[in-house]
């Protein structure tokens, strides 16, 4: 007789909302339903969730959402993303809809205030490898490529491919560990994080020690 507690080992896949609604919203054409609210973000969120449940089995699944603009980071350093504009009107109002959408898929939705996306998504990711389980992130997010190793997986949703660690090595010079050097010596223009003056992506990596 089998044990009631055999369970199957734990998968967790993570899904980086935030990043795609952005992505969607610029890949698409717009589209309105018929009471005018725009919904093409909705659209290509909705698409790339039937997808992901479709052709990714996993024991878990969740998508996360940033909460707000501002984080505890905007307090360390006013000047992070300050260079950002606001979303575009056509967005704002599909920011409720796709997390109504991702319900009604029965698919858990997961923000805390004063947090952003990634560092859910790097909390919950490092939960399951340390339970001994495997965690998928469906993102392009390259802050999320420090996380990569045997037990915590990258996925590209709009390439629909793997990132791993040869992958990184190939574009930035230096395995996933050492991201986090890499990026603090060169910054990050993205969310407007200056990094030491003279030295860009290639000096970054010769400077960063492999070990």
């Amino acid at each position: 007789m089998k044990a009631d507690t055999e369970r199957p080992p734990l998968r967790l896949i993570l899904i980086d909302g935030s990043g795609f609604i952005f992505r969607a919203f610029h890949a698409l054409p717009p589209m309105t339903r018929p009471d005018g609210t725009p919904v093409n973000a909705v659209y290509g969120f909705v698409n790339m969730l039937a997808k992901i449940i479709r052709e990714h089995k996993g024991t878990h699944l969740a998508v996360v959402f940033d909460a707000a603009r501002e984080t505890f980071r905007n307090r360390l350093y006013p000047e992070y993303k300050a260079h950002r504009p606001p979303p575009p009107p056509d967005l704002v109002p599909q920011f409720a809809l796709v997390r109504e959408a991702a319900r009604v898929f029965g698919v858990p939705v997961v923000e805390a205030p004063d947090w952003e996306a990634d560092d859910l998504i790097a909390a919950y990711a490092r939960a399951a490898e340390r339970l001994g389980g495997e965690a998928l992130i469906i993102s392009s997010d390259k802050d999320l490529m420090q996380l990569i190793g045997p037990r915590i997986k990258l996925l590209d949703p709009i390439k629909e491919k793997p990132i791993g660690r040869e992958e990184v090595i190939e574009k930035f010079g230096v395995p996933p560990e050492k991201m986090i050097d890499l990026q603090a010596l060169m910054g990050d223009s993205t969310d407007n994080v200056p990094g030491v003056p003279g030295i860009g992506p290639k000096g970054a990596a010769a400077s960063t020690p492999r070990r």
